[in-house]
């Protein structure tokens, strides 16, 4: 059955690409099972768009822009929309990430979410908000564009070595991971340090926490509790996360020794393994 919802563009990011992918759909001439075989996908997927239970992402929007020669429209509007799924307490931080020059992170259980692939985004992400899962993996992926431009800010990643071996969202998905990080590693403004068990006791024993550096804004640190995320620009407690993330990349190893252990527990843990009975796991 077609979905005839009638939706308030002026709600949010959300109704307002629903409300215009209707009007241009029908401005065209268009089912939604037309459109959805331009697109490759089916007219329930569009249905659901335009009564806002689905959130776009970034490649339907870009085909959809081709399809209904819309000038880029929808490519642009789509930003927007998956800002708008971000939880409203991390949208401030979320802004502000894309501004930074340099950020810096200690990540004590999880890969940093600009470093997540999809898969693993997902599981980390729908262990608390299953019914909202697809639009917050969406728009983590889409903070993740700033590492794309022709200026990405400088990013630097120490981890503990526990979350290269908590397994999230079972081998495969751990395997894509960690391909992802080597994969990463390579690139000239993103540099991961991995720290060992065997430093013992440290000073990021106390959580995950970010550091955010900027050319015209005060630099800023934040953390999250189990509630959600805190932003302070107090220049004293940015210098004592400062010198305590000094003392994590000091106790950590190299870039280089880095990206063998990880290469290391990518091939010892998640690659191929043979099964009791002898076969291996794709």
């Amino acid at each position: 059955m077609v979905n005839i919802r009638s939706l308030d563009p002026s709600a949010s990011p959300l109704d307002y690409y629903g409300y215009e992918l209707r009007r241009l759909r029908e401005e065209a001439g268009l089912s939604q099972s037309q459109l959805g075989d331009i697109l490759y996908c089916t007219g329930s997927l569009i249905g659901q768009i335009e009564t806002t239970r689905k959130v776009p992402t970034r490649e339907f929007s870009e085909r959809l822009d081709a399809a209904l020669m819309t000038g880029g429209f929808f490519t642009r509007l789509v930003g927007l929309v998956l800002k708008s799924q971000l939880p409203s307490w991390f949208r401030p931080y979320a802004e502000m990430e894309e501004k930074a020059t340099y950020l810096c992170t200690f990540q004590a259980q999880l890969v940093y979410g600009l470093l997540q692939t999809e898969a693993y985004a997902r599981a980390v992400i729908g262990v608390r908000f299953e019914s909202e899962l697809d639009g917050l993996a969406a728009a983590r992926l889409e903070r993740q564009r700033i590492l794309d431009r022709d200026n990405p800010p400088l990013l630097w990643v120490v981890m503990s070595e526990a979350v290269l071996r908590q397994e999230v969202g079972g081998r495969e998905v751990m395997r894509g991971q960690l391909a992802h990080l080597l994969e990463m590693q390579e690139r000239q403004r993103v540099n991961i340090q991995i720290l060992p068990f065997k430093v013992g006791a440290h000073g990021g024993q106390m959580g995950s926490f970010n550091l955010l550096r900027f050319e015209d804004d005060p630099d800023l640190v934040y953390t999250e509790d189990f509630v959600q995320g805190h932003m302070t620009v107090d220049s004293a407690a940015f210098m004592r996360g400062s010198l305590r993330y000094d003392h994590l990349r000091a106790a950590a190893l190299s870039v280089e020794d880095s990206t063998a252990l990880i290469t290391r527990v990518l091939e010892e843990h998640y690659g191929d393994q043979p099964e009791p009975g002898g076969s291996a796991l794709a």
